[in-house]
């Protein structure tokens, strides 16, 4: 298949498998296109590059700390070095840290704003003029339902993911003269490895969580990855500053 034939796509937090990246990247090579995978987790990443090279995707993998803006220059650098331009740039990297409002210590709202919203500002600061010199592109901002809806203990996590909303509507707004769309992706309840950790630390309260849903499961990241597809590919050439939800309904009532 080639819906992404020779575009040339950035994907960060690409290593977690399973993981909303990972299943990015996964997507991406089956349909043609050439990939920068950033990770910190460079033992991961080192697999996932060689799944991507024994299936023929070129692939260049680079070490990113995504609140790093030096590190995001040298990526965008790299990445028209090696390929020739920049078509798609996906902000997926993100952490969760899920406490009551009273017990979040100053450093653990630090991390999750500087991950989960300046990171993204940092990217599509950094990638949109190479997409206009690529002559326009995509990008793909992950936010969650969590920055649509209010919710018991995600209030820090929540605030930076509804920044992503906004984030991306305005550099839509601003840059879409310059053939640049970008646009949020909401995923709910996703099967990953976050998921996988609070399955762990508690067990009774994370089965029920698929029953909130009105699927009545939680979804795959294969599902998510499909709708980055979708945005990313020339099939939404006429969709930005949108949300796309991927929650099986969970926020629909």
């Amino acid at each position: 298949m080639s819906r992404m034939l020779n575009k040339i796509a950035i994907i960060t937090g690409a290593a977690s498998n399973p993981g909303l990246g990972y299943s990015t990247v996964m997507r991406f090579a089956q349909e043609g296109a050439k990939l920068v995978i950033t990770d910190i987790d460079m033992v991961g990443l080192a697999a996932v590059e060689k799944e991507l090279t024994a299936m023929g995707a070129e692939v260049l993998t680079m070490e990113q700390n995504v609140v790093d803006e030096q590190r995001w220059q040298e990526v965008i650098d790299a990445t028209v070095e090696r390929f020739g331009g920049l078509d798609v740039l996906v902000n997926n990297a993100g952490i969760a840290v899920l406490k009551p409002i009273n017990e979040y210590t100053q450093a653990d709202y630090n991390m999750q704003m500087d991950v989960n919203l300046r990171s993204v500002f940092l990217g599509c600061q950094k990638a949109v003029p190479a997409m206009k010199d690529s002559g326009g592109g995509s990008i793909v901002n992950m936010s969650s339902v969590a920055g649509m809806r209010a919710m018991a203990a995600v209030s820090v996590y929540g605030m930076a993911k509804a920044g992503v909303q906004i984030l991306s509507k305005c550099v839509a707004i601003e840059h879409a003269a310059d053939g640049v769309r970008c646009n949020s992706l909401h995923p709910g309840l996703i099967e990953t490895n976050i998921q996988n950790d609070a399955r762990r630390d508690n067990p009774e309260g994370h089965a029920q969580l698929g029953t909130m849903v009105p699927f009545g499961r939680m979804g795959y990241p294969e599902e998510v990855a499909n709708c980055v597809l979708f945005l990313a590919s020339d099939e939404a050439s006429y969709v930005t500053g949108a949300e796309l939800v991927v929650d099986g309904g969970l926020i629909a009532g």
